[in-house]
């Protein structure tokens, strides 16, 4: 009985085929831990009763951005923020009911869990104790159901368009992409990676065509602040110049803050963003296709077909995209704390696109999140999480950015 106990043990934690049993076990789990946080765990209110005051503002008929403001400033977030924080200030009392709120946030949460779940699945190429790992995170349990930030939105949106690529439905998944990007700026660090992928899969015109129906779903979305005050509104919502405030950054913090704060530093940030991106694109992201400048010669060549030589499997969508996620994150300028649950559930996966050995591995994972549970962060802890983050980047290059593409073994 023993041996049998131990042998069905085994299977599940390394069985493929048993993936989906452990998964919805960890689900399981995870939905009874946040009910326990949300009922045992102090409320705290951070940017909620923001989100309410300028929602009463739309909801007055104020259309101009600029002066759709609350307590901790104005509205800077695209218009789908503005509809979806609509629907719940109309469910929770206008704001009032944040038990309401936060039940809804709990199961927005395991939403995500269940999406990212799906999504490994999907892609293949780690073992089945990796779901283990990704309840795990103290903070992004905060910022779904004890922060209530509009970030997490954006993030299932974008985790649906992730698992919808992977399954080659690529209209539904641009859908799911415009509407991520609807609700967070931030969504954009997907877009280069996005680009390659479907430049491989269809080639030149049909690229075109999906980046078109995303600029089209902004503006057909933002119409009713486009119309009024269109400056106002692209200000606000999609302002690529923004400068954060240095107290607040949990990246940086080993640069003193005239620097921070200084162009210099940020166009510096942006060359090695796009340098970073370039080198992936053209030495790592098109191998299994002959290299980048055969790839972009027979998506030129013949604009209507794909420019692959090999098939996009979900195992490389998923990592080119994790991997365009992580190199924005990295040299983003100033990073808050919701702004972990951009990347949290992906760092999983991405370590296991590298070649560490697994106790590696899981430093790098439990650095990361120490990093990101250190307030106000230091010195030492912005250099862990740039470090960590480098670390599973450089694991990545050296190891399978285009996906491990079988079991591993």
């Amino acid at each position: 009985m023993r041996v049998f106990f131990s042998r069905c043990i085994q299977l599940l934690l390394t069985d493929p085929i048993y993936f989906c049993l452990l998964a919805s076990l960890v689900v399981f789990g995870d939905a009874i831990l946040t009910q326990l946080i949300i009922r045992f765990v102090p409320y705290t209110e951070i940017d909620w009763e923001t989100y309410m005051l300028q929602i009463e503002l739309y909801m007055k008929g104020e259309r101009d951005y600029a002066l759709i403001e609350g307590p901790t400033g104005p509205l800077v977030y695209p218009a789908g923020h503005v509809y979806i924080h609509q629907f719940l200030y109309t469910i929770t009392d206008s704001g009032r009911n944040i038990a309401r709120a936060q039940n809804i946030y709990g199961l927005l949460y395991i939403t995500s869990l269940i999406l990212t779940c799906t999504i490994y699945r999907r892609a293949k190429g780690v073992p089945n104790w990796i779901v283990f790992l990704l309840p795990l995170s103290k903070r992004l349990h905060s910022i779904f159901a004890l922060r209530l930030f509009g970030d997490c939105w954006a993030v299932v949106a974008t985790q649906a368009a992730i698992l919808a690529y992977g399954k080659n439905w690529d209209d539904i998944g641009t859908l799911f992409f415009s509407a991520a990007l609807s609700i967070k700026m931030s969504v954009l660090l997907y877009l280069p990676g996005l680009a390659v992928i479907l430049f491989k899969r269809h080639g030149l015109v049909s690229t075109l065509r999906h980046l078109s129906t995303i600029v089209l779903a902004q503006a057909a979305l933002g119409y009713p602040f486009l119309r009024y005050n269109p400056s106002s509104y692209l200000a606000g919502a999609f302002d690529l110049s923004r400068v954060f405030l240095y107290k607040w950054t949990v990246n940086w913090r080993f640069v003193d803050e005239q620097t921070f704060l200084s162009p210099l530093w940020a166009r510096s940030l942006l060359v090695l963003h796009l340098c970073t991106l370039i080198a992936f694109g053209l030495w790592r992201w098109c191998r299994r296709d002959g290299g980048v400048w055969r790839t972009l010669e027979r998506g030129l060549r013949r604009p209507t077909s794909p420019a692959r030589l090999a098939a996009v499997t979900a195992d490389q969508v998923t990592t080119i995209l994790f991997t365009s996620n992580l190199i924005g994150i990295m040299f983003a300028r100033s990073l808050h704390y919701q702004f972990y649950s951009w990347y949290a559930q992906q760092l999983p996966f991405l370590a296991w696109r590298t070649r560490y050995p697994i106790p590696l591995k899981i430093v790098l994972l439990l650095c990361v999140e120490y990093a990101w549970n250190v307030f106000p962060s230091t010195p030492l802890s912005s250099a862990v999480l740039f470090g960590s983050n480098a670390m599973v980047l450089l694991g990545v290059w050296f190891g399978y950015a285009e996906g491990v593409g079988s079991w591993p073994t």
